[in-house]
């Protein structure tokens, strides 16, 4: 049995980033709004303690602040360190980078959004949407029914569902007559076919490159840090390297260069030096100046030569193969995790239907995507978060605009 719970100028289902952002600028412009939420708890969650501002990001931070966002001014507020990036060139090009407390930023917003003039919070699970004549009808699970003149659809991906992300805005998308593109995992561990990483699980490698290729086109090549896991490898590398992957697996080639700062005959060189120097000792020994002990065995036995040998009994042609797989070993991954586990969702609404002056739905007149409901997503390194901001505080804009309009 449903009831009559009011009527409001904006309603924004999702209380993330995205959420958070449109319903207080749709609030602070005068409209009367009320943003949902499934879990009081999780308004304003950060899945880390993520950096905000910076090189590539800190223009972002700017144009929220123009449109009338909160973001920075909470991260000011939540700030556990800054640093001014890029001090050794000119002043056009220094950007401040801040790492914020998640907790307290949730915390923060929470308040925020609790204090803000015309605005009103909810938790209740939104199921429908519907358009009624000039307005907009929205459904709880418990039969409430709010009368809106515009829906902001901020309900995020699929992943992280513990923070209610379970999808709602995709299935409210196609109702509405806007198209949803395949979703996936991305910014997430890799799974491989193979049991050696199992044996190095919490072995963490600094300072390698790794490459992914598809045929003879690379597809991915970055120098920095990764983890072997019991499924596979993770790590900052994998991590992105997830969100370039192809959807066949079977098509991309990944190998690990160890040595990056060194050419494969550099490489040979160095092993022809430690070889000399350790005539007496066994191979693992050796190779431990290479490498993490922990490794060394499990290495050896990948380049066909047991981590007992002598050195004086290892090959030429051993000593190319393990120079070889020093440069170029390879990673056979065959897919990500669960798309639960996920940092981000790729895949989500077109965009090619959003109006992106306004974040509006060409096809549908007050219905306004915010965040990663939409089919953006990006690297590592808070610029996720930057795009749930930004759309967030564009689209919160943009509906009151449109309701003052009518």
């Amino acid at each position: 049995m449903s009831y009559d719970a009011g009527k409001y100028d904006v309603a924004v289902i999702g209380a993330g980033h995205a959420g958070i952002e449109a319903a207080l600028a749709s609030a602070r412009l005068g409209c009367r709004t009320v943003i949902f939420t499934i879990n009081m708890d999780a308004v304003g969650n950060c899945p880390c303690n993520p950096s905000i501002g910076g090189t590539a990001k800190g223009h972002l931070v700017r144009e929220v602040d123009a449109l009338g966002g909160e973001m920075g001014k909470t991260a000011d507020e939540c700030t556990l360190q800054s640093r001014m990036l890029n001090l050794g060139k000119g002043p056009a090009v220094h950007s401040l980078r801040a790492q914020i407390d998640r907790n307290k930023y949730a915390r923060v917003m929470k308040h925020k959004l609790e204090q803000c003039e015309n605005l009103v919070m909810r938790q209740a699970e939104v199921i429908d949407i519907e358009r009624g004549g000039e307005n907009w009808l929205l459904t709880t699970r418990l039969g409430a029914v709010y009368t809106c003149r515009a829906v902001v659809l901020a309900t995020g991906g699929v992943s992280y569902p513990s923070t209610g992300s379970t999808g709602d805005g995709y299935l409210f998308a196609k109702e509405n007559g806007l198209s949803v593109t395949k979703l996936s995992a991305s910014l997430v561990g890799l799974t491989m076919d193979e049991k050696w990483p199992t044996l190095l699980q919490g072995l963490s490698l600094k300072n390698v490159r790794i490459t992914a290729k598809v045929g003879k086109k690379t597809i991915y090549s970055e120098l920095g840090e990764m983890l072997f896991t019991h499924f596979g490898v993770s790590g900052p590398l994998m991590i992105e390297l997830s969100s370039h992957a192809p959807e066949d697996f079977s098509q991309m080639a990944v190998t690990l260069d160890m040595k990056p700062g060194l050419t494969e005959e550099q490489v040979d060189l160095r092993l022809q030096r430690d070889f000399a120097e350790n005539i007496r000792k066994q191979l693992s020994s050796v190779l431990t100046g290479l490498m993490p002990a922990r490794m060394a065995p499990v290495f050896a036995k990948l380049c066909g030569v047991d981590a007992d040998t002598p050195i004086n009994q290892v090959t030429r042609e051993q000593r190319l193969a393990i120079g070889r797989a020093l440069k170029a070993l390879p990673l056979r991954v065959v897919g990500t995790r669960p798309i639960e586990e996920a940092i981000v969702t790729r895949g989500g609404v077109d965009v090619l239907e959003i109006t992106p002056g306004t974040m509006m739905s060409k096809k549908t007149p007050g219905l306004f995507f915010a965040g990663e409901v939409l089919d953006v997503d990006a690297h590592t390194g808070g610029f996720n978060l930057q795009i749930a901001f930004s759309t967030g505080a564009l689209a919160g804009k943009s509906a009151a605009a449109w309701t003052m309009e009518r």
